[in-house]
């Protein structure tokens, strides 16, 4: 009773360090950004999108760096006390606090699709989120090792770091600088696996301080640790990238959508839990709603608000010349950024 009791009074707390974590990442991303430019702003500066590495001089870039390994500590820590179920949709703060802190600081606005592009991923990602299956109540660092070790989980781990292979040294550089996908889906797919070490770290760390159950005697407990920090280091990399080549308004949402939902899979893998249809048709259909939101958010991300307006417009009217504006908005927009690109590029 009192485990029982005690648990539940930790939920509050737990919901508290996911709330600090979704503004502290939230801000970072912003935070990073306006580093990223000003370090490329400098002449003779190789920009982070360009592999250079002079935002590491850059004061204000160390200050996101800061933010986010806080959000990052705050987030795994909220795993120990509160469930997942609870704590992975408050995520969806960050996304919040970024596009309110984007707009003020770094001048970058969504139009109104990118916008109901937003809705519908924060919307779907709940969706499956909340129907997700619940973790098994594990005692030890080393209960975590052995769900790990299961072949399923195996299998998923190859695949996913196989995806992460094909995608840094396969995919040509100019698709990667041209493509928002590649780089949040690298670090998606390590963030998946990372959020198997950052929770037994947690766990970790609350039953050795709070329970008086030591878990650092464990080596399970330093290949974790091991592991949170390469995962870390190779996020950080590819997540500047990302924010140095694209808008954070697109980028913010759709590491989110990708990285909670694969978080998901690997859960669901990991810890396998027999759903209803009910559940499963619910999860089918978050799914299908963030893919349409990821994709609205990603096609509408270049279209001037206005002339979007306009020309749509025209074509609900059933204007003469309806079709062709359209046509002819969406080639002038991807001239212009096949023009960037290239002079970027030189």
């Amino acid at each position: 009773m009192s485990n029982s009791s005690s648990s539940s009074s930790s939920v509050p707390f737990g919901i508290g360090l996911a709330a600090s974590s979704s503004f502290f990442i939230g801000a970072s991303f912003i935070i990073k950004k306006k580093g990223l430019k000003r370090a490329g702003s400098k002449s003779g500066q190789l920009r982070a999108g360009s592999g250079g590495y002079s935002y590491l001089r850059e004061p204000l870039w160390w200050i996101g760096l800061l933010c986010m390994v806080l959000g990052e500590a705050a987030n795994f820590a909220a795993y120990a006390f509160a469930p997942a179920i609870i704590v992975t949709p408050l995520g969806a703060l960050s996304i919040l606090v970024s596009a309110v802190l984007a707009h003020i600081l770094l001048k970058e606005k969504l139009n109104m699709f990118g916008v109901l592009g937003c809705i519908l991923c924060i919307s779907g990602t709940l969706g499956v989120v909340l129907h997700a299956p619940e973790e098994h109540a594990l005692g030890s660092v080393v209960d975590i090792w052995n769900q790990a070790m299961q072949p399923q989980f195996i299998l998923y781990a190859c695949i996913a770091m196989a995806s992460v292979y094909h995608l840094i040294w396969k995919i040509p550089l100019e698709i990667q600088t041209s493509n928002v996908l590649v780089y949040v889906a690298i670090c998606s797919i390590i963030g998946s696996l990372s959020v198997v070490s950052c929770k037994a770290l947690g766990m970790a760390l609350k039953m050795t301080f709070l329970n008086n159950s030591n878990q650092l005697v464990y080596p399970q407990t330093y290949v974790f640790l091991m592991i949170v920090i390469a995962a870390v280091v190779t996020q950080m990399n590819y997540l500047n990238k990302a924010l140095d080549l694209f808008n954070t308004a697109i980028v913010t949402p759709m590491y989110y959508v990708m990285f909670t939902t694969l978080t998901i899979v690997a859960s669901t893998i990991m810890y396998p839990e027999k759903q209803t249809a009910s559940e499963m048709v619910t999860e089918v259909a978050g799914f299908v709603t963030i893919v349409c939101g990821t994709i609205l958010l990603h096609v509408t991300k270049d279209m001037d608000a206005g002339g979007l307006h306009s020309s749509v417009w025209n074509a609900i009217r059933g204007g003469k010349d309806s079709s062709s504006s359209i046509a002819r908005y969406s080639n002038s927009s991807n001239a212009q950024n096949d023009i960037e690109m290239r002079a970027y590029q030189r």
